[in-house]
């Protein structure tokens, strides 16, 4: 798990599921508010470095100081398919405290898989 930040979003595993690829993520809220909304700007690249497509991922809610797992499933993209994901923009960022400023200060990446996860 990466130190630093509120939030540790960590990419655990990548896994087929026919023709498309699911991601597993493993959230760890350290924080000691609940997060009402994180929705994420997500980039894929492929292994060639060219972007492949890029989407929106909700990650809340995630309760004060809890580990999480959330998965999403890539359409149309095998694992294989997949190089890396860049953390391009916090769309929403708001705990039960109201909106956070600045909330990919507050986040720190890493992965346990061959894919580079990235801000």
């Amino acid at each position: 798990m990466a130190e630093g930040g509120s939030i540790a979003i960590e990419l655990n595993k990548l896994e087929s599921q026919g023709q498309e690829c699911r991601a597993y993520f493993v959230i760890d809220n350290k924080d000691s508010n609940t997060y009402e909304a994180l929705k994420l700007d997500l980039v894929l690249f492929g292994p060639d470095g060219i972007i492949s497509q890029r989407f929106a991922v909700d990650l809340a809610p995630l309760k004060a100081n809890k580990r999480t797992v959330k998965l999403f499933d890539i359409a149309g993209t095998s694992c294989d398919q997949v190089g890396s994901f860049l953390v391009n923009d916090a769309m929403e960022c708001r705990t039960e405290a109201g909106e956070v400023a600045d909330c990919l200060q507050d986040i720190a990446l890493s992965s346990r898989t061959d894919n580079q996860l990235t801000k």
